[in-house]
């Protein structure tokens, strides 16, 4: 257990040192050679050769993954210091930490928005610092907005980065497919809820193909952040533990699930975040039919649910979705 940890910290300090000599070479506007970059004090030996064998190749980065990177910088600056208080729940010593720590830490990764009080300056440059290195860690993906959303309650949660940014990365695995430019992990999931709702709630759907809304494009925010915007930070943690865990049972295929309304039993699946969104939308249906006549007063409507959402009544809501037409809404997909 030690071990590993120790090596995620290591592997984790190489990244955000290449992440250190790409940031350098693009603020000095030039061309940086190999042996200007002066590895960290006291590495050792063996991370010492891997180093001198990979710096060159981030130092020589072409200019359009320059371009890239410096394009992914700014969007994530911006969203970092528009972080929303109410969405983070700091540990003690983040909470407490100096004006000087933050202002430190928040030069370095090139924030310069000093509005902010210490704690939440602090953790906004923690955030850039991270998704800096998960850029590079994963350039296919880069940076795309939302994905400070996502790792924010690592961030509050866990007072060392490498652990964050390891937690995080583990997450994106599951959540990357939101991010690709082609967009296909989302449509996907937008054609799943519309098949969720189309099967529990037929008035709902022909109320939407009436209105041009039956590609659920209005809960496109929804999706890309597994409802981070609509919940509190403790039910955003709550939410998402609850989807690892039906994921892990997913893996397992041994689990059935008690539905507290109805005598069915909802099968574990990793479309969980589907149905409560589905859920959701079913508690405003009254509302929706009864006063929207265009997908955009339907998008109005779904991000009116923002603080007003009970999250263990939703995923109870879905369960018993799931126990009824999981089936039938994995049937009419596969065709």
């Amino acid at each position: 257990m030690f071990l590993r940890l120790f090596v995620c910290s290591q592997v984790y300090e190489d990244l955000k040192w290449r992440c250190k000599v790409v940031r350098e070479s693009i603020s000095s506007q030039r061309k940086m050679a190999s042996e200007d970059v002066i590895p960290p004090e006291g590495m050792e030996a063996d991370r010492l050769v891997a180093f001198q064998r990979t710096k060159s190749g981030f130092v020589e980065m072409d200019a359009k993954a320059k371009q890239e990177f410096i394009n992914w910088q700014r969007i994530m600056r911006l969203d970092a210091v528009r972080i929303n208080a109410d969405w983070v729940q700091l540990s003690s010593s983040q909470a407490n930490i100096s004006k000087g720590v933050a202002n430190q830490l928040a030069t370095e990764v090139g924030l310069r928005d000093n509005i902010l009080e210490p704690s939440l300056q602090h953790h906004a440059a923690r955030l850039v610092s991270i998704l800096e290195v998960y850029a590079l860690y994963d350039p296919e993906i880069g940076y795309c907005q939302g994905m400070s959303d996502l790792l924010s309650p690592f961030v509050a949660h866990l007072d060392e980065d490498y652990q964050a940014f390891w937690c995080f990365a583990s997450f994106m695995h599951a959540a990357r497919h939101n991010f690709r430019m082609d967009e296909e992990g989302i449509k996907q999931q937008l054609q799943t809820v519309s098949r969720i709702v189309k099967h529990s709630d037929p008035q709902l759907y022909k109320h939407f193909e009436k209105i041009g809304a039956v590609d659920c494009n209005f809960i496109y925010r929804m999706v890309v952040v597994l409802m981070r915007r609509e919940l509190s930070y403790e039910q955003t943690v709550s939410f998402w533990e609850t989807l690892w865990a039906d994921r892990t049972a997913v893996r397992l295929d041994k689990v059935k699930i008690s539905c507290r309304r109805g005598r069915g039993k909802a099968p574990p699946t990793n479309d969980l975040h589907l149905y409560v969104i589905a859920a959701a939308m079913r508690q405003k249906r009254r509302v929706i039919m009864d006063n929207c006549v265009c997908m955009e007063e339907v998008l109005e409507e779904c991000n009116g649910m923002s603080g007003n959402l009970n999250i263990w009544v939703l995923l109870d809501d879905a369960r018993t979705l799931i126990a009824s037409f999981h089936h039938k809404v994995s049937a009419d997909l596969s065709i």
